[in-house]
């Protein structure tokens, strides 16, 4: 059963719009492509979430999108996508790559044929250009040699950066859960547990409230695995008066949270607890620079600059923010390049990264934007606790 909060008519509604800007790029159609693990693109368009298999969904610039499939998950994929025009393809297998033998598949010929008004196409968008499968480049270029293939994220991506008020409200509730985990693992949390038992008790709190997944690879490291800026738990020991960062992220109808916050078990080093608190302060300070009409460029660039006149620089290593949506990390980005004005209900993440020679520490919360200020998703570990 498909239990989306998103309504079906959203996700038609989605092709629709993606269509028109597929006419006005120029192409005949797109090929958008999603993993098991970066599902967006092909979830955000049809709800379809590929497990061990890849996916893409052929949308044509008229006519009827369809979902391509690998052997194994045509029954799935029938159950789960909004839309039934499906077919299998050899070229979404999973990477052990089986023969499939007796098996019947669909080629790229068969799909062009069947779904564009023409039954031939010049220029192709591929969208999700980044994880595209070689099979499928492979295939393409052997059964289409004279068709332009073109990086089309630019022609789809922009559709997920501004949030409908149903996304909206997944996302609120992905974040609820996210600060309900986060409430039990400072409940329980002791020294002599293993980062990854740590992650347990998120895990589940994550599910005993209703969210489908994690939100992303989640985090409980203690000590100098701190300072990495993307890692993964392991069996290092939780210790006292040592810093313990938390990323916390629940995901709730395809859509994602994250809240992000530094702990200790008795209290830190003095060293160690002037950065942790000059990190919230700059985190505020990033929430206080945002709201709608701003430029994302001038935002960055006015952070950076804070951040050096209070003497900090050096500990930074990127900031201070990134979208998030479907992914905790998506487009666009802030950065000091970006040329882009922060839109109503775009959502991002305000992501305050610091780090020394021996730790780090990240701030994490998300945030919807609005014509004055911003709505947070989370607000409620927005302080330093010590255990």
């Amino acid at each position: 059963m498909n239990t989306t909060t998103i309504p079906k008519q959203e996700f038609y509604a989605r092709i629709t719009k993606f269509q028109a800007k597929i006419k006005a790029a120029g192409l005949d159609a797109c090929l958008v492509h999603a993993s098991e693990s970066d599902m967006a693109n092909v979830r955000y368009l049809s709800e379809y979430w590929p497990t061990f298999e890849a996916s893409a969904v052929f949308v044509p610039a008229e006519g009827e999108a369809v979902l391509l499939v690998g052997p194994e998950s045509e029954i799935y994929a029938a159950h789960r996508s909004v839309f039934k025009n499906i077919e299998k393809m050899i070229e979404y297998r999973e990477s052990a790559e089986p023969e499939c033998p007796g098996m019947v598949f669909k080629s790229y010929k068969d799909i062009v044929a069947k779904c564009t008004p023409k039954g031939r196409i010049k220029k192709l968008g591929i969208v999700g250009w980044a994880i595209t499968p070689l099979p499928v480049y492979m295939s393409i270029k052997e059964q289409f040699p004279e068709v332009e293939l073109v990086k089309a994220d630019a022609t789809f991506l922009p559709l997920r950066f501004v949030k409908s008020e149903n996304e909206l409200k997944c996302m609120r509730k992905a974040y609820a859960i996210a600060e309900l985990a986060v409430e039990a693992i400072i409940n329980e949390i002791k020294p002599g547990m293993t980062e990854l038992q740590v992650i347990g008790i998120a895990q589940r709190e994550i599910y005993k409230h209703g969210g489908e997944y994690e939100g992303h690879s989640l985090y409980c490291f203690c000590g100098a695995s701190t300072n990495n800026a993307i890692s993964r738990p392991t069996h290092n020991m939780i210790v006292k008066n040592e810093v313990i960062q938390l990323n916390i992220g629940a995901r709730v109808s395809g859509y994602s949270s994250s809240v992000g916050l530094p702990i200790s078990i008795g209290p830190l080093p003095e060293r160690k607890k002037k950065l942790i608190d000059f990190g919230l302060e700059a985190h505020f300070k990033t929430i206080e620079m945002m709201s709608a009409g701003k430029s994302a460029g001038v935002v960055v660039r006015d952070y950076e600059a804070w951040v050096k006149s209070r003497g900090f620089e050096k500990y930074m290593l990127y900031g201070p923010c990134h979208a998030i949506g479907m992914m905790e990390v998506e487009q666009p980005w802030m950065e000091s390049t970006s040329n882009y004005e922060l839109q109503k209900n775009m959502t991002f993440q305000v992501d305050t990264f610091f780090y020394d020679h021996d730790f780090g520490l990240r701030w994490e919360n998300g945030v919807i934007i609005k014509e004055k200020g911003v709505e947070k998703l989370s607000s409620r570990f927005m302080k330093f606790i010590e255990i």
